[in-house]
């Protein structure tokens, strides 16, 4: 490992706030589940918590500076009470000799003390178990950790494709699943294109218990109905003589037929609105079916030339346009 400093990116004479914050950000860029496939990160990660650890605690820190350490935390010299003198083979006096054994001070920085580092994780990560894959950061000094839970299978993909009668009526769906079982579906109000649904347990079984099944709604076109908002439009075609009369005509919408009353000199473009015919909004109020009319001469027009012979319209329907 670097030298613990260089490795958070701080000076030597930080203080105690600027190495906790130079570590929580390093931790979640480098944290192990969110760089899966970037082993370098893993073991960045490692180095940037032991790192950590020394530089937090005061003493480790203290005996870092003064040499009497390594970075690892071990000592810099454990050896350095034995010697060969007095006729001995190199071996360790005991403390009535000259020469010192092993001080317990001498294994300083060997401890597991990691009660700071563990509210570090709680608060990026949601609980303890980062601190096992932080290379010796749980509560065991040999390496345990904590289990993960084990984890749910992964959850499956489906695209439904919805008429658009049936997605403005909320019509039940069947949808036939991977293991094929089949199930009915219930229409979410205010469905869109795009809208997705989640089955619990629908999706791959696992270790944890079956994922989820994630149901994309695609809504189909229609070859008579357009969807507009919450609202559902319509061409309608009327005869001459329905605009030049009126009367009452049968009107197709998303529920069924209806009776609807063109008033008499009706133009070629005007938009009637049938209320509640549309798509069913969140709140579960329907939108409305505007359907606009279009006046369609007969297919004989001999027929009406000579109905209209020595008949001129004098009116000028282009004196809005300004021409």
């Amino acid at each position: 490992m670097a030298d613990p400093y260089t490795t958070l990116g701080v000076t030597r004479s930080a203080d105690e706030k600027d190495i906790k914050s130079a570590y929580r950000k390093l931790a979640k860029e480098l944290h192990p589940d969110r760089n899966k496939d970037n082993p370098k990160a893993s073991e960045r990660f490692s180095d940037v918590t032991k790192a950590y650890d020394l530089l937090s605690d005061k003493d480790k820190r203290a005996q870092f500076d003064r040499g009497e350490i390594d970075m690892e935390g071990n000592p810099t010299n454990p050896f350095a009470g034995m010697g060969g003198g007095g006729g001995g083979a190199g071996g360790f006096r005991g403390a009535g000799g000259g020469q010192r054994g092993f001080r317990a001070e001498d294994f300083q920085g060997f401890g597991t003390d990691q009660g700071d580092l563990g509210d570090i994780f709680e608060g990026l990560f949601g609980g303890g178990g980062a601190r096992g894959r932080a290379g010796g950061m749980g509560g065991d000094p040999f390496g345990g950790r904590r289990q993960r839970p084990p984890q749910k299978g992964a959850d499956i993909n489906y695209t439904l494709r919805v008429s658009l009668i049936d997605a403005a009526t909320l019509k039940e769906q069947r949808i036939t699943l991977a293991d094929g079982k089949t199930i009915d579906l219930k229409l979410p109000k205010g469905v869109e294109d795009g809208t997705q649904m989640r089955l619990k347990g629908k999706g791959q079984q696992g270790p944890g218990g079956a994922g989820d099944g994630l149901v994309t709604i695609a809504i189909d076109r229609h070859k008579v109905y357009r969807r507009e908002g919450d609202d559902v439009r319509l061409d309608l075609p009327i005869t001459l003589d329905e605009a030049v009369n009126g009367g009452k005509v049968r009107v197709p919408t998303v529920d069924g037929p209806v009776m609807m009353t063109i008033k008499a000199g009706t133009d070629s473009g005007t938009v009637l609105r049938l209320k509640g015919k549309g798509f069913t909004r969140k709140n579960g109020s329907r939108g409305d079916q505007l359907v606009t009319l279009e006046i369609h001469l007969p297919a004989d027009l001999a027929e009406l030339a000579k109905r209209l012979d020595g008949w001129k319209d004098d009116g000028d329907p282009r004196s809005k346009l300004g021409i």
